[in-house]
C-alpha cells in the first residue's frame, strides 16, 4: 500500500513562515500602492459657492448651446419634457420615437464645472408609458433615474453638482432599458471645465444610434420596433441624428476654409460601438472618451455605446466631408452618414486634383501621369 508522505513539523513551520512573509510583502505592496494612490489621486473639488441662477439653453441637433460666459458656479435650471411622437426615420418611412425634448438625439445641455443643476423631467400627458433619465454626468443613484420616474402627465425634480468636466451621455433607464434607448431616448450633456474649452469657429452636435424595425431599411410606412432584432444586435438602421440623411445635402453642416470645427460626438447605442471618421480630414484634437485626455492627429476614434468624444479639426480646403461610421456597411446600407460642407478658396498647396492624362501605351481611363 502506498503511504502518503507527511511533512515534518519543520517543513510546516518553514511553509507557514514563507506564506506569512509572502502575505506581509503583499500587504506592504498593497499598502504602499494605496499610499501612492492617495498621493497621486485627490478628488478635485471645484468652487461650489453659487453666485446666481441661470436657465439652461437647450438645443436640438445639430445645434449646440452658446459657450458659457460666466466664470463662477451658478444654479442652472433645466426643464426637459419627454415626448412620444411619430417622425420620419427616412424620407419614406415613419417610426414612433420616444424623445427628450422632441428630437433624436435629445436636447443638448451645456453646464459648467461646479454648477448646481436643478433638473426637472416632465412626461407629456399623451405618453403611453413611464420614463426617467440617467445622466452619466451625475454622481448619485442611477444618475438621477431613481429620482425621476415619471408617469404620463407627471414631473419630478432633483439637483446634482456637476463635479467632473467632460462630455456625457444621458438616456432613459426605465425598463426595458434597451427598448427605450432604441426608440431614441438619449442625448448629450457637456460639463465645461471651469477654465472653459479652447475657442473654435463652429460647434455641432452629432450622435449615433442604432434602430430596429420590423420592416426593411427604408420600407414605406409606419414601422414597429422589432425586439428580436434588438436582442440579436442586428439593426435595420444606424443613424446620425435620428434620421437617414438628417445632415446631408442641403442640411449638411456648414463651415468655411480655415475654420476650426468642433463636433460633440455621442453614441446612444443601445448596442453598437462606433468607429467615428470624417473622410478627407484628420482630427487635430480628440478629447478621448469625452474626458480630459487629448490625443492628436487621429484618423478614426472609437465611441462606445453610452460614450462620447469631442473632436476638433481645422478644415483647409473646400468640398464635402463625409462623416461616417467606418464599419462601412453601416454607412452604405444602414444610413450612417452626415456631411460637412466647406466653402471658400481652393488651396493647391494642400490639395489639388491633377488633370487626367492617359499613360503612354495604356488605354485605361482614370490613370494619372
Amino acid at each position: 500500500m502506498m503511504r502518503l508522505k507527511i511533512p515534518s513539523f519543520l517543513q510546516y513551520a518553514a511553509c507557514a513562515a514563507a506564506i506569512a512573509a509572502t502575505g506581509f510583502l503583499a500587504s506592504c505592496t498593497h499598502s504602499s500602492a494605496n499610499s501612492e494612490d492617495s498621493k497621486t489621486f485627490a478628488r478635485h473639488w471645484p468652487d461650489t459657492v453659487l453666485t446666481g441662477e441661470v436657465v439652461a439653453e437647450l438645443t436640438a441637433p445639430p445645434l449646440v448651446p452658446k459657450p458659457l460666459t460666466y466664470t463662477s458656479p451658478k444654479r442652472v435650471k433645466v426643464t426637459m419634457e419627454v415626448i412620444e411622437k411619430v417622425m420620419k426615420i427616412s424620407d419614406s418611412t415613419e417610426y414612433t420615437f420616444w424623445t427628450f425634448g422632441g428630437s433624436v438625439p435629445g436636447s443638448f445641455l451645456r453646464v459648467r464645472e461646479g454648477d448646481m443643476v436643478e433638473f426637472t423631467l416632465k412626461n407629456a400627458p399623451d405618453s403611453k408609458v413611464s420614463h426617467n433619465i440617467d445622466l452619466h454626468a451625475v454622481n448619485g443613484p442611477g444618475g438621477g433615474a431613481e429620482a425621476t420616474n415619471v408617469a404620463p402627465g407627471q414631473s419630478a425634480t432633483f439637483h446634482f453638482r456637476a463635479l467632473n468636466p467632460g462630455l456625457y451621455v444621458y438616456h432613459c433607464a426605465t425598463g426595458p432599458v434597451g427598448m427605450h434607448i432604441a426608440n431614441g431616448m438619449y442625448g448629450l450633456i457637456l460639463v465645461e471645465p471651469a477654465a472653459g474649452l479652447p475657442k473654435v469657429d463652429k460647434e455641432y452636435y452629432v450622435m449615433q444610434g442604432d434602430f430596429y424595425t420590423k420592416g426593411k431599411f427604408e420600407e414605406k410606412g409606419l414601422q414597429e420596433f422589432d425586439e428580436e432584432k434588438a436582442i440579436n444586435e442586428n439593426p435595420t438602421y444606424v443613424l446620425f441624428n435620428g434620421r437617414v440623411r438628417a445632415n446631408t445635402g442641403k442640411n449638411a453642416l456648414p463651415a468655411k476654409v480655415g475654420e476650426t470645427v468642433r463636433l460633440y460626438v455621442g453614441n446612444g447605442g443601445p448596442n453598437l460601438t462606433s468607429s467615428f471618421h470624417v473622410i478627407g480630414e484628420i482630427f487635430d484634437r480628440v478629447y478621448t472618451e469625452g474626458g480630459s485626455t487629448i490625443n492628436h492627429n487621429v484618423q478614426t476614434t472609437v465611441v462606445p455605446a453610452g460614450g462620447a468624444a469631442i473632436v476638433d479639426m481645422q478644415v483647409e480646403v473646400p468640398g464635402t466631408l463625409n462623416i461616417v461610421d467606418h464599419a462601412l456597411y453601416r454607412t452604405f446600407h444602414k444610413g450612417a452618414l452626415a456631411q460637412i460642407k466647406v466653402t471658400g478658396e481652393e488651396n493647391p498647396n494642400i490639395f489639388h486634383k491633377v488633370k487626367e492624362q492617359p499613360v503612354a501605351g495604356n488605354d485605361s481611363k482614370g490613370v494619372y501621369k
